[in-house]
């Protein structure tokens, strides 16, 4: 009997299921959108429970298209920092999960500040509103009985991943690349930090366990008729890099999403960034060793595009961004800074607001549209240049996945600006794949790393053809861009 495996690809605006087959062809999949929440300027929210409910719903209905009835395993991959809390007796979360974009935490970081250097070197991570420590310390400030529960051992914390596993089985288990996004986790040790608890006042009973990233967590109880073990869960990020193939260390790759990741693999080595960058887990597979790596972290990529679509009604469908570009020979001087949560990698800026500039009566909705698909070109070309220090090696490459990737012209352009061959593989959607690898390595469906790399295979590569002079003035004027977007919110 032929066998497949299923790959749970949560993300910040939607949730998939994949199936596929030994040689990794896709036999079939579904996927929905969840509703964003925006409560109050920089607020960002999602309802665990529709995530949940369309997680059962995408998992039937591509069994259901698949026309089978068993699959091997589960891998989760998930939106990464986003918060969940919940009474395990119940299975209700106390309030909405607070997304990664969300910046309400704002005071909570200030507050923090002296304690910045000892919260990096043992995390790896930026004191930032971004990371899961400071969202879960809003909860117990913020909800009515949270402290009451937690200390009765009622309240359960997770990212997404966390979440799902959870409902998928009743285990409260977390895997360390998602552990290593919570600013709770010492990269070294690979365990929840009591200090950095005491700090955030956090009470360690409502932690999950820390896991590899591939082995079996449990075995689910409900959706499938079925017993199925679930035996890899990697952050979103993460799974792209694994998905990618990306096992040697100066390997790196970029995800092109709702926001934009670049991650270098460096390998057993925790490289502690001078340049912006931070330091995460990129994968642990059982009880071998662990992989670190090196991340560029960009909040507004392709939901900009999205903004451009439902708030200016520029376009009426994401896909059409490039065919307005393509009406232009270039941006026409205008340049596009989404900074609506601040500036992420490698400035770290909460300060900075979203900008258009460069507008004179030349410029017309083309000029703009290509402003758009530009302004995650120039967001990749500086963390790969603060990447490119930090690691001290030269990157002859950079492999590129994820739905943006279907823009020519935006991958054109990346090469250009990089001035480095950008690979795109047959399947862009590597996120996915990288989830599925993992649960197929804990349960004998692949044997080993070494075998996932003859399924990896390059659909275009595309090279650098502008000249040095005119790249020099793109990146410099891109900078100007980036200092008038800075000091615009104050604290």
């Amino acid at each position: 009997m032929k066998k497949y495996i299923g790959a749970i690809d949560q993300g910040t605006t939607s949730t998939r299921f994949l199936i596929m087959d030994h040689d990794c062809n896709i036999l079939a999949s579904s996927q929905m959108e969840h509703k964003q929440y925006f409560p109050k300027p920089g607020w960002v929210e999602h309802d665990p429970n529709e995530i949940w409910e369309n997680t059962k719903k995408v998992i039937l209905d591509a069994m259901n298209k698949a026309g089978i009835q068993e699959i091997s395993a589960i891998g989760i991959t998930n939106q990464r920092e986003t918060t969940v809390l919940w009474n395990k007796e119940t299975g209700e979360p106390y309030y909405n999960a607070i997304v990664w974009q969300d910046t309400r935490t704002q005071n909570i970081i200030q507050n923090l500040h002296n304690k910045a250097k000892e919260i990096s070197h043992k995390t790896g991570l930026p004191l930032a509103t971004y990371f899961s420590a400071s969202k879960i310390k809003w909860f117990f400030d913020n909800i009515p009985n949270l402290k009451k529960d937690a200390a009765d051992g009622k309240v359960l914390f997770g990212n997404i991943d966390a979440w799902i596993l959870w409902k998928l089985t009743g285990e409260h288990k977390t895997d360390v690349t998602n552990a290593s996004r919570t600013m709770l986790m010492d990269l070294n040790s690979l365990k929840w930090d009591n200090e950095l608890l005491k700090l955030f006042d956090i009470p360690k009973n409502i932690l999950p366990q820390i896991c590899s990233s591939s082995e079996i967590y449990g075995y689910t109880n409900c959706v499938l008729p079925h017993s199925v073990p679930i035996s890899g869960i990697l952050g979103d990020q993460q799974a792209a890099l694994f998905g990618q193939t990306c096992f040697t260390s100066g390997e790196a790759k970029n995800t092109y999403g709702t926001g934009c990741f670049l991650l270098l693999n460096t390998g057993d080595k925790i490289v502690h960034s001078q340049n912006g960058l931070l330091t995460t887990v990129a994968y642990k597979l059982g009880n071998e060793d662990v992989k670190y790596a090196l991340e560029g972290s960009i909040a507004i990529a392709g939901s900009l595009v999205q903004w451009i679509r439902d708030n200016f009604g520029f376009i009426s469908e994401s896909a059409e961004i490039n065919q307005l570009a393509e009406k232009v020979e270039d941006n026409g001087g205008v340049y596009f800074v989404p900074a609506f949560s601040g500036l992420f990698a490698p400035y770290w800026d909460n300060s900075a607001r979203g900008a258009i500039l460069g507008l004179t009566h030349y410029a017309n909705k083309s000029h703009v549209a290509r402003a758009v698909l530009e302004s995650t070109a120039f967001q990749t070309n500086d963390v790969f240049a603060a990447m490119q220090k930090d690691a001290e090696v030269k990157l002859k490459n950079l492999k590129v996945d994820g739905g943006m990737t279907a823009s020519e012209i935006l991958m054109q352009f990346q090469a250009d600006l990089l001035d480095v061959e950008v690979i795109r593989p047959e399947m862009t959607e590597t996120t996915a794949l990288g989830a599925a690898f993992a649960a197929g390595l804990a349960v004998g469906f692949w044997e080993s790393t070494a075998e996932l790399m003859k399924y990896w295979k390059i659909n275009k590569i595309f090279k650098p053809k502008i000249d040095k002079l005119k790249r020099t003035n793109l990146i410099e004027n891109w900078q100007k861009a980036i200092e008038k977007s800075k000091d615009w919110e104050i604290n």
